[in-house]
C-alpha cells in the first residue's frame, strides 16, 4: 500500500487503506466512540499506522469531557419520517457528509413524529460521552415544538422552525426558499413569453404549498399579469391530481399556455394530460415542475424544474452544528436555502 505523497496531510482514507479496513472503522478507532465492535488488534493496528503517517490524533481527543480520550464528535440527527419520499434521504446525506468531513458521525432516529419514542431516544442519546449535538428534522416544512430535554443542548432545526422562539434562545435554522422557488418558476415561464399561466399546487394546509402560491402570485404581480383564480388547482403531490387538473386546464375554452407544478409527480400527470390532448410539449404547452427528482430527467421531454435543496440543507446543518457545538460565531436565524431553477426542454415561447 502506497503511502500519502511528502508534505500532504495524511487522511482517514490513507490509515483506512494501509490497515486493509474502511474509513467508517479508522473513525470509530480515532473518535473513541465506546461500544463500537472494533477488535484490539484492529485498534491497535489503526492508532499504530496514524501515529507512523504522523496522523495529528490529539485533535480528536475530548476538550469538552475531564474523561481522557473522549472526542464530543456524535451527532444525533432525530427526524420524523425517512420513507416517504427520497428527499429525506437526500437530506440525510448532506448531514453525513458534512459531519464527515469534519471527523464527526451521525445517528439517525426515525421517530414518526410520536413523542414518546423522541423523548426515549434522547434519554439514551443525551448522556452519551460522545455526543456533540442534535439535528431535529422533519419531512414537510413546519413549525415544531421542540422537545424540553433539547434545551441545553446544542441543536439545528432542519427543514422546520421552533414555534414562538426568537432572540438568544432561538436555534440556529435552515429551510427551503420556497417562495422564491415558486417566483423563479413562474418567472421562467413568464420571460418565455407566457401570460396565461395555470399552476397546479399541493394541499393548501401544508407550508411549502402556500410558500410556492406567494411566489407565484409575486412573479405575476412583478410582470403585471392580473391573478386569475381559476387557473389555480389544489392537488395532493400524485401523479393522478396533476393528471386530473391539468385535464380541467387544458379542456377551458381560454386554456393556458404553460402549467408550473408544484412537484415533479404532478408534472408528470400534466405531461400525461399533454399527451392525451395531443398537445406537444413544449410547442403547444409548457410545463415546470419544482424538487427536481431523478425522473424529471428522464420524462419525454426532459422537465424544467426548481432544485429543492435537501443535499445543501442537511449540510448546512450539520457544519452550523459543529461550529456551534466547538464554540464558533453561530447566528440563531432562519436561513433560506436558495432553490435553483433547472432549465431543460419542458419550456418554449406559446405558439401564436
Amino acid at each position: 500500500m502506497s503511502r500519502p505523497a511528502r508534505g500532504r496531510r495524511p487522511t482517514m482514507t490513507d490509515i483506512a487503506k494501509l490497515a486493509g479496513v474502511s474509513q467508517s472503522t479508522v473513525s470509530l478507532v480515532i473518535n473513541h466512540l465506546s461500544g463500537a465492535k472494533v477488535s484490539r488488534a484492529t485498534r491497535e493496528a489503526v492508532l499504530r499506522i496514524a501515529r507512523e503517517l504522523g496522523y495529528p490524533l490529539e485533535r480528536h481527543q475530548g476538550r469538552h469531557d475531564n474523561r481522557p480520550g473522549q472526542a464530543r464528535n456524535l451527532i444525533v440527527y432525530l427526524t420524523d419520517e425517512l420513507a416517504t419520499s427520497p428527499h429525506a434521504m437526500q437530506t440525510m446525506d448532506g448531514a453525513r457528509d458534512g459531519a464527515w468531513d469534519q471527523d464527526c458521525l451521525v445517528a439517525v432516529f426515525a421517530t414518526r413524529g410520536d413523542p414518546g419514542q423522541e423523548q426515549a431516544v434522547l434519554a439514551r442519546m443525551l448522556d452519551h460521552p460522545a455526543l456533540l449535538g442534535v439535528i431535529y428534522s422533519t419531512i414537510f416544512t413546519r413549525a415544531v415544538s421542540l422537545p424540553a430535554a433539547l434545551a441545553e443542548v446544542p441543536a439545528v432545526l432542519l427543514n422546520c422552525h421552533e414555534k414562538g422562539q426568537s432572540g438568544e434562545r432561538a436555534r440556529p435554522t435552515v429551510v427551503p426558499a420556497e417562495q422564491q422557488g415558486g417566483y423563479s418558476a413562474t418567472m421562467h415561464l413568464i420571460a418565455s413569453g407566457h401570460r396565461r399561466i395555470g399552476f397546479i399546487n399541493g394541499e393548501v394546509w401544508i407550508e411549502a404549498a402556500g410558500d410556492r402560491l406567494k411566489g407565484y402570485r409575486h412573479a405575476l404581480a412583478d410582470a403585471g399579469i392580473p391573478f386569475d383564480p381559476g387557473l389555480v388547482r389544489e392537488g395532493d403531490w400524485q401523479v393522478d391530481s396533476g393528471y386530473a387538473h391539468a385535464l380541467a386546464l387544458l379542456g377551458a375554452a381560454d386554456r393556458p399556455t404553460a402549467l408550473f407544478c408544484a412537484n415533479d409527480l404532478m408534472a408528470l400527470g400534466a405531461l400525461d394530460a399533454a399527451r392525451e390532448l395531443k398537445l406537444a410539449v413544449p410547442r403547444e404547452l409548457s410545463v415546470v415542475g419544482y424538487d427536481d427528482q431523478d425522473l424529471a430527467r428522464y420524462t419525454h421531454p426532459p422537465l424544467s424544474t426548481v432544485l429543492l435543496p435537501n443535499y445543501e440543507m442537511g449540510r448546512w446543518a450539520a457544519e452550523t452544528l459543529i461550529a456551534q457545538a466547538r464554540g464558533g460565531s453561530v447566528s440563531n436565524v432562519v436561513f433560506h436555502s436558495e432553490c435553483p431553477l433547472v432549465s431543460r426542454d419542458s419550456v418554449a415561447p406559446p405558439t401564436p
